[in-house]
């Protein structure tokens, strides 16, 4: 891949994952409150329920109504993102605004093995 490519990867990534996946119903479960730990590793940590106490590493963070709203939200923009891939003006302003709430996040790793082996090197398949 060129610098270029390379580059507008890295943007399209971060501003995807921003846009797509954390300016969702993700940042209100984000948005509560996180307990303190004496410890440091939560084990002092437990939930109070009427059936009893549960640990806190054992505790669910996120309900099944939870992961369907916010799985549902997720779909939605990822769509509305690949639908409008062509659409210049878009991906301008989606970078844009992208880049305003990524700046400061780490560049992107590629992953070799995500989903299927990387090739060593990308060819072009006969045409």
């Amino acid at each position: 891949m060129k610098d270029a490519d390379n580059l507008l990867a890295a943007q399209l990534a971060k501003a995807i994952a921003a846009l797509c996946v954390r300016n969702t119903f993700l940042e209100d479960l984000h948005a509560s409150t996180t307990p303190s730990s004496k410890a440091g590793d939560y084990s002092d940590v437990k939930v109070v329920t009427p059936y009893g106490e549960i640990p806190w590493p054992q505790v669910s963070r996120i309900s099944d109504k939870e992961m369907k709203r916010l799985m549902k939200e997720i779909v939605n923009a990822l769509h509305t993102f690949l639908c409008r891939q062509d659409d210049a003006a878009f991906i301008q302003a989606f970078i844009r605004l992208g880049n305003s709430y990524t700046a400061r996040w780490d560049e992107p790793e590629l992953l070799q093995d995500f989903v299927a082996p990387a090739n060593a090197s990308r060819t072009k398949p006969a045409t």
